[in-house]
């Protein structure tokens, strides 16, 4: 059973075998937790992007889907990007979250990570509310079918932090 602990913090600073970068289809860097990524782990994220764009991910990497590389000056083993939806009052896109999460902890167990940092997916600038963001990705968590041993979530702010510590 997956041991998930929530902490108020940056998520380039931990040090686990995986973070998760919640990153836009380019691959090539963005804002937010994409951006502090790609400045910290240095010009080797970018690189390694650059080569899956000129691989099997020439469109880019389609929302929900999950992707690793190493993670370069970070302290981590490895990035894994995923791509979360933009949230919309219409349209329930719950389940592509929902996937960020469960192709995250897909690939890490392909990696042999025991240990996942994630952040708080698509609830920056595409918009997710937080406290459903937050249940969402709790519950996907402890769905998940994985051999990871501890998910850790790294919260930016104490409101995230609350609704992610909310979900306990």
């Amino acid at each position: 059973m997956v041991q998930i602990t929530f902490i108020q913090g940056d998520i380039t600073e931990q040090h686990v075998d995986a973070i998760v970068n919640a990153a836009n289809s380019s691959l090539l860097g963005g804002g937010g937790v994409d951006g502090a990524i790609h400045r910290k782990g240095g010009p080797e994220i970018l690189a390694a992007c650059r080569d899956l764009r000129a691989g099997h991910y020439g469109s880019g990497l389609p929302t929900g889907q999950a992707v690793a590389t190493t993670a370069g000056r970070l302290p981590a083993r490895w990035v894994i990007h995923t791509v979360g939806p933009v949230w919309q009052a219409q349209e329930d896109r719950s389940a592509l979250l929902a996937s960020c999460y469960r192709e995250s902890l897909r690939v890490a167990d392909e990696l042999g990570a025991s240990s996942v940092a994630f952040p708080a997916i698509s609830t920056g600038v595409y918009g997710w509310p937080m406290d459903d963001g937050a249940r969402i990705a709790v519950q996907t968590v402890r769905a998940a079918d994985t051999a990871v041993g501890e998910v850790r979530f790294v919260l930016f702010g104490s409101d995230a932090y609350e609704a992610f510590a909310a979900q306990q």
